[in-house]
C-alpha cells in the first residue's frame, strides 16, 4: 500500500506511527510539543484520535469506565476531544514539520471531519473492527485503511476485509491485544502468522500496548510492516495512554531498531566477498613449527596450523600434509606449498 507516496509492505522499512492519540488531554500545547519531539526523533508521521461526542457515544457512555482509567469514557473524552478548528491546525502543523498526519475516526461525524480535511489515509481502531457500517462508510473515501484487530477473531476480520475488499480500497491488518499494558504472554505475536495465512493480500503490522519496544522489534521478522505505538513528550505527564506509551528516545530507538532489523533479514548462509579482509587474517594455513630437512616426514611435531589465512594449504587440509616428505629443505615458521611436498 502507499499513503502519500510513502510505500508500506514487505519489501519496504517499517511505518512507525507515534500514536499522541488523546495524550494532550486536550492541550494543544502539549499536542505541538508532541509532534515537534516526534519530528526530532525521526518519524515520518503522527497520529492523533478524532473525536465528535454526540456522533459518537450515546448517554449509557457515562456510566462505563474503561480497564486503564477511573473515569466514565464519556468523560475522558470530554475532557481530550478536539474540534475541528484544533484538528485542522495540528494537521497543518504537523505537515508545516514534514509529518505525515494521520487520525483515528470513532464516528461517522469524525470520519467526515477528517475526509473534509483531507487526509491521505485512515487509521481505525480495535473497537471499530467490527463495526462494518463505520468502516464501510471511511471505505466509501477510496483511501487506504490501517485496521487495528484487538478483541477480534479471524472470522470478524473477515467481515471488515469484505467490506474494504468490496470498496476496492488498500488496507492494512495490526495485529494488537487490548489490554494496558499488555503483559508478553499476551501479546501473542503468532497472530501475525495467522493474519498472514487468512488474508494474503493485506500489509500486516503490530499496534503494541506493551512496555518498552520489544515486541515490536520481534514482530518485524515475522511480517510486521507498521509499528504502532503511543507515544508522550514526558512521562510523568496525566493521561490514561501515557503509562504505556514510549517517549521520544524511545521512539527514536524504534524506529532505527526496526529498520536495522528490516536491512538484516533474509540472506543466506554463504560466504561473503566483503568477508575476505578478515578471511585472510582469521583464517589457519599449515605452518612448519620448526626447520625441516629435505627428505623428512612432515609429520604434527614439525608442522601445524596457525594464522594468517594467506597460505596455499588451508588448515582444513592438515591430514593431506601429515606423512608427506619434504623435497626440499623448509625454514621455521613457514607457511608451506604444495610444491615443497614430495
Amino acid at each position: 500500500m502507499r499513503i502519500a507516496g510513502r510505500e508500506i509492505g514487505p519489501e519496504h522499512r517499517p511505518f512507525v506511527i507515534p500514536e499522541i492519540g488523546i495524550n494532550h488531554e486536550g492541550s494543544m500545547s502539549k499536542a505541538r510539543r508532541m509532534i515537534d519531539d516526534a519530528a526530532a526523533a525521526g518519524a515520518e508521521c503522527v497520529k492523533f484520535q478524532c473525536h465528535v461526542i454526540e456522533d459518537e457515544m450515546c448517554g449509557a457512555a457515562r456510566d462505563v469506565v474503561p480497564g486503564n482509567a477511573d473515569v466514565p469514557i464519556w468523560d475522558i473524552m470530554a475532557r481530550c476531544a478536539l474540534d475541528e478548528a484544533q484538528d485542522r491546525e495540528l494537521k497543518s502543523y504537523a505537515e508545516e514539520k514534514g509529518l505525515l498526519y494521520l487520525s483515528t475516526p470513532f464516528s461517522r461525524a469524525a470520519a467526515d471531519r477528517l475526509e473534509s480535511m483531507g487526509v491521505a489515509a485512515y487509521k481505525i481502531g480495535s473497537g471499530e473492527c467490527n463495526n462494518y457500517p463505520l468502516i464501510d462508510h471511511i471505505a466509501s473515501f477510496g483511501k487506504p485503511i490501517i485496521l487495528s484487530t484487538g478483541m477480534n477473531d479471524i472470522a470478524s476480520v473477515r467481515k471488515a476485509v469484505g467490506v474494504m475488499e468490496r470498496r476496492a480500497v488498500p488496507y492494512a491488518l495490526l495485529h494488537c491485544t487490548s489490554l494496558y499494558p499488555t503483559p508478553y504472554e499476551k501479546v501473542r505475536l503468532g497472530g501475525l502468522g495467522d493474519l498472514a495465512e487468512a488474508f494474503p493480500r493485506a500489509v500486516l503490522g503490530l499496534s503494541d500496548h506493551s512496555l518498552h519496544n520489544w515486541t515490536s522489534f520481534g514482530a518485524v521478522p515475522l511480517g510486521a510492516r507498521i509499528l504502532e505505538k503511543h507515544f508522550t513528550s514526558d512521562a510523568s505527564w496525566p493521561g490514561p495512554d501515557v503509562s504505556i506509551s514510549i517517549t521520544p528516545r524511545e521512539l527514536r530507538e524504534l524506529i532505527a531498531g526496526s529498520d536495522a532489523i528490516h536491512r538484516a533479514l533474509g540472506g543466506g548462509k554463504t560466504i561473503l566477498p566483503e568477508e575476505q579482509p578478515t578471511i585472510d587474517f582469521a583464517y589457519a594455513c599449515v605452518v612448519s613449527t620448526r626447520a625441516i630437512a629435505a627428505g623428512e616426514e612432515l609429520t604434527r611435531e614439525n608442522v601445524w596450523v596457525k594464522r594468517p589465512g594467506t597460505g596455499e594449504i588451508l588448515a582444513e587440509r592438515l591430514d593431506e600434509v601429515i606423512g608427506r616428505t619434504a623435497r626440499v629443505g623448509i625454514a621455521a615458521d613457514r607457511q608451506i606449498r604444495w610444491e615443497q611436498l614430495a
